[in-house]
């Protein structure tokens, strides 16, 4: 193999490995997001049955006999 050949290689594989590094971080964000939005869903699911099964909504969401 020449030495221009294999230096080739060897660059070929570090872009590699630096793209690699970056996809990897990317699916950590998603991941930590991923989580937190089913934390979140999870939170409104149990809100919304507690208000369906008739549980008093907190007084800071009641609005006024008015409206």
């Amino acid at each position: 193999m020449s030495e221009e050949r294999l230096v080739d290689i060897e660059f070929k594989l570090a872009h590699q490995e630096q793209v690699v590094n970056e996809l990897n971080e990317v699916v950590t964000q998603q991941q930590t997001k991923l989580m937190q939005l089913e934390e979140l869903c999870t939170s409104l699911i149990q809100r919304v049955r507690s208000i369906s099964e008739g549980d008093a909504i907190p007084e800071q969401d009641e609005r006024p006999p008015h409206y």
